[in-house]
């Protein structure tokens, strides 16, 4: 793609209100998920104990450093700790002083405890403050759909490549598994898989990953198909160019501009994917912040509904801002608004 059709397509996006809005919050949640552990963390950014300086959030301190007796790690929600840097230090700590697995042992109200100064958003069953697990959380979602939207565009555009450029028999024979394997029920494929193999981020991208890669297939096969008859291509031919240089070259570039506009909305269905996993407990370990473990929890806690309320807010924002950014990107690269425009 030139520059000056990049700019202009960048050009249409920014006319949409709607979606450069959705970008530029989508882009602020990420920016936020990315640096969860300077913004709620239970340990400190900096402490300098009778006037040696830590850095805790990168570096071991032991509780010996902080006049403690044990070798092991220092606990900051210690008591005794906190009175010692009370006393002797001078810390700095995150905006939200809880990590996503920190019990608030000193917190009086009921578990799970409401919305408070202490607990913006309250606290779970266990004493964990909500806010804290909501932005690992949204790291974990957004970081996995990251990941696993890259690996399904990869496989998916590939295998599309093959069989719309050498049709035929390859054609044939990729349709036909095509047919059979997105015949399958997929969700009960899901459960049975994530059941037999220990959870983990990995393998549940592997799971998921199972699946997801075909959703572009279809749309790379029509575009090589209809590329791969167009003059320049049978010049390529002609000249001895390779088939692979031809796909890569000459044929991939207008491909990628149709599989552009699939990618947020696959990103927001693997976010999606995930926290249905995580809601039927067939996700990642137990115990690790999540969307899907928010709701969890809120179905769990009716009676306490600022965990379901906040668990509902979160997905359904992620997921319009997506949606939104997807109808931007697609509106850009419609060829008719291109043609007009021009």
């Amino acid at each position: 793609m030139s520059r000056v059709l990049a700019r202009r397509r960048w050009s249409q996006f920014r006319q949409n209100r709607r979606a450069l809005f959705s970008l530029i919050l989508f882009i602020s949640l990420l920016m936020v998920a990315l640096f969860a552990p300077i913004i709620a963390n239970d340990k400190p950014m900096y402490v300098s104990y009778r006037g040696m300086p830590y850095y805790p959030l990168s570096e071991f301190v032991s509780d010996k450093n902080l006049g403690g007796t044990l070798p092991t790690e220092a606990d900051f929600t210690d008591p005794y700790i906190k009175e010692q840097i009370k006393l002797h230090a001078d810390a700095i700590y995150p905006v939200i002083p809880w990590g996503p697995e920190t019990i608030d042992y000193e917190e009086s109200a009921a578990l799970p405890a409401p919305p408070s100064v202490r607990h913006l958003l309250g606290t779970d069953d266990q004493g964990r403050d909500i806010l804290a697990r909501l932005i690992y959380g949204l790291r974990l979602s957004i970081l996995f759909g990251l990941a696993l939207t890259f690996c399904s565009t990869v496989i998916g555009v590939l295998v599309g490549a093959v069989q719309g450029y050498f049709g035929g028999r390859t054609d044939l024979i990729i349709g036909r598994f095509l047919e059979v394997w997105g015949s399958l029920p997929q969700l009960f494929i899901l459960i049975i898989v994530s059941s037999l193999i220990m959870p983990g981020f990995f393998s549940l991208l592997f799971i998921l990953l199972l699946f997801s890669w075909t959703s572009l297939t279809g749309v790379v096969r029509a575009e090589f198909l209809r590329t791969r008859n167009l003059d320049y291509v049978k010049a390529a031919k002609i000249l001895g160019v390779s088939d692979w240089q031809i796909m890569k070259r000459h044929i991939l570039p207008n491909a990628l501009i149709a599989t552009t506009t699939y990618v947020p909305f696959i990103l927001a269905g693997a976010i999606v994917s995930l926290s249905a996993l995580d809601f039927l407990g067939l996700g990642m370990p137990a115990g690790t912040p999540s969307l899907g473990d928010l709701i969890r929890q809120g179905k769990e806690n009716l009676q306490a509904p600022w965990i379901g309320l906040t668990a509902f807010l979160s997905l359904t924002i992620i997921l319009s801002l997506l949606l939104f950014i997807g109808e931007g990107v697609r509106d850009a690269f419609d060829p008719n608004v291109t043609k007009e425009k021009l």
